[in-house]
């Protein structure tokens, strides 16, 4: 499995951002080796992310839920893992690290 790496500087991180904008979702998690599970979820969590001791990343998804939820959720998410700052999401959405 691939692991992901934040962008080096911020001409890096400015293409990396409109790419997480614009490219399609799949495209995106198979380029940075991102798995997806589904899994059953309280309706409240919209969906979450891991990375693993090794680099790699793991996405669960909500079983059932509308796909621009998931669309929304996942670009947002692997912002994150890149360290990529995004536009905020739209409400109620929001993205919590624990």
């Amino acid at each position: 499995m691939a692991t992901v790496t934040p962008p080096s500087n911020s001409f890096n991180a400015e293409l990396i951002r409109t790419r997480l904008l614009h490219d399609p979702l799949p495209e995106l998690l198979a380029e940075y080796g991102v798995e997806v599970v589904e899994l059953e979820a309280d309706r409240g969590f919209t969906g979450g992310s891991f990375v693993r001791g090794d680099g790699s990343v793991l996405f669960v998804r909500p079983a059932g839920r509308p796909v621009v939820e998931w669309e929304i959720t996942a670009r947002a998410l692997l912002g994150r893992v890149l360290r990529v700052v995004l536009p905020p999401m739209p409400a109620p959405f929001e993205v919590t690290e624990v």
